[in-house]
């Protein structure tokens, strides 16, 4: 499956698509399909593949990309570039987009001779699924392009590599955690994508040492676990409220820094840390490990409940989750209208099952959304936490529907994050991929709004009107419902995830309890 827009340098390659088994899907912006190609990555761990021609189609594709690269998501992109005549000298839109993806990609190079495309293409999807995870990318001038080659595809192993920490590495490792008083376990998007949830609740269940969560590794323990801590990540005050304050060893396993740096659970760097993951660690003052158990993460979890099984342990607290779990059980009464999220987020709840898909553009909501959503299984609430852009989720939906095209997939959106990516509206009424839109409306660029007032006491740049949404989801075809009471949003949400076409709802919201502290507690409210 490729998710791209065809151009003038690409077509060659566009027909041999068309004579291929591979499935060619055409987008409606190179940013759109690049995300597209990020969502089917993390949710199969088999290599998205975006497309674009030369110039423009390439420096369009460049965020999602990057998106790929900082959230370790297995991506190949493929551009097309001019010939390699022409190649020296000033030429019409021509670039040097191998040097402008390096910096956002694991590995990438240009095909300078039809010749060596097996090989290539193979290292590409290679490089791209590989610990840890991350996009490539593939040049394809015009004229090479064009040539004839007498090559089949290489092999492909079905399977992965997998590293394992030595013996006494492991034991290291078990004598820390047998020995401490306070220990807590801080997982993250790793574990997810690797697929070792089972062996995280296992490893919880066996040693009953506490899991607190990133916002990417939300659903790694269900929420009622009762080793669940709940998820950090908003501020430093949420891992004092989940007992990191006094952990004395911390179990980091899948953490990507990029979520949230160490120096918020580890401001004193006085904490041992025993980490697991594909890699090693990442260079950084405030996380420095003890122990450093690299390999597959769900071998190594497996092999080191094992050896610390049934040590009594006393850590973590229980009281983020218990004042953000309470708070939102007791939005289902809100009778607020512009509504607040809290009550928004209770009634998505309600209407999704286990395994359906919840995916948070990124704005003011996502905050909400990691704060507040709960999760019974990891890759049902999908973040982008790392490069964090804008206008992620309407196409990201596409492909989760198509990857999971019986579960129901729903996104929530601000005003501003969903203009900026809705042209692929158009690409889901084609495909008939039924995801429901949701957008919080309130003509602002709220998060920036939050921080301007908090620094400033004013707020400035961040004001905009908006179409009328439900007129312009009609234009493309798709039913369209905007919110007039409290009642609404419920109603139209559980009717919509009835339908077999994509949808849109539009809520006016009302932020103002990010600034009102006593209604979650000083603790938990974004910083």
């Amino acid at each position: 499956m490729v998710f791209g827009i065809p151009g003038e340098e690409t077509l060659d390659l566009n027909e041999s698509l068309d004579d291929s088994s591979i499935t060619f899907i055409p987008v409606r912006h190179e940013q759109g399909g690049a995300y597209m190609a990020d969502m089917y990555g993390r949710l199969t761990q088999r290599a998205g593949v975006c497309l674009g021609t030369l110039g423009p189609g390439a420096t369009n594709l460049i965020t999602a990309v990057a998106d790929a690269f900082l959230d370790h998501s297995p991506l190949v992109a493929l551009t097309g570039q001019a010939d390699l005549e022409r190649m020296h000298k000033e030429s019409h839109q021509h670039i040097d987009v191998v040097s402008m993806f390096k910096p956002v990609t694991k590995w990438n190079t240009r095909l300078n001779a039809p010749a060596v495309i097996p090989e290539v293409v193979r290292k590409a999807f290679k490089v791209a699924q590989e610990a840890k995870p991350g996009p490539t990318h593939i040049e394809l001038p015009e004229d090479v392009m064009g040539e004839q080659v007498d090559a089949r595809p290489l092999p492909s192993r079905s399977t992965l590599r997998r590293l394992e920490p030595s013996a006494g590495e492991l034991l290291a490792a078990a004598d820390l955690i047998r020995g401490a008083i306070n220990p807590i376990v801080l997982a993250g998007n790793g574990v997810a994508r690797s697929g070792a949830a089972p062996a995280l609740r296992e490893f919880a269940r066996a040693t009953g040492i506490p899991v607190a969560e990133t916002f990417m590794g939300k659903g790694l323990l269900d929420y009622t676990d009762p080793k669940a801590l709940g998820t950090v990540g908003l501020q430093a005050r949420d891992y004092a409220m989940a007992g990191f304050e006094d952990a004395d060893v911390v179990v980091a396993v899948g953490y990507d820094l990029v979520e949230h740096a160490p120096a918020h659970w580890n401001p004193r760097g006085d904490k041992k840390i025993v980490v697991i993951d594909s890699e090693p660690a990442e260079i950084d003052g405030h996380f420095t490990p003890a122990v450093e158990l690299v390999g597959d993460i769900y071998h190594v979890l497996s092999r080191l409940a094992e050896e610390c099984r049934d040590v009594p342990h006393s850590g973590g607290s229980q009281r983020l989750r218990d004042v953000v779990m309470g708070r939102l059980e007791q939005a289902k009464d809100d009778p607020s209208f512009p509504m607040q999220p809290p009550r928004l987020l209770w009634e998505i709840r309600q209407a999704l099952g286990r395994e359906d898909i919840l995916i948070s553009d990124v704005g003011l909501h996502k905050l909400w959304i990691g704060r507040m959503f709960p999760a019974h299984e990891p890759n049902t609430v999908l973040i982008a936490n790392g490069l964090a852009g804008m206008g992620f989720a309407v196409p990201c939906a596409i492909a989760a529907k198509l990857v999971h095209p019986t579960r129901k997939v729903v996104t929530v959106n601000g005003d501003g994050g969903f203009l900026m990516n809705c042209q692929e509206l158009e690409t889901a009424v084609r495909l008939r991929t039924a995801t429901v839109n949701v957008i919080w409306e309130n003509r602002q660029f709220g998060s920036i709004v939050w921080k301007q007032d908090k620094k400033f006491g004013r707020h400035f740049g961040v004001d905009f009107t908006n179409p009328d949404f439900v007129k312009l989801a009609e234009a493309f075809g798709m039913p369209a419902w905007r919110c007039e009471q409290v009642e609404d949003f419920g109603r139209h949400l559980r009717h919509a995830l009835t339908l077999d076409v994509p949808s849109l709802i539009v809520v006016p919201i009302d932020y103002s309890i990010d600034v009102r502290l006593a209604e979650l507690g000083a603790e938990t409210v974004s910083a």
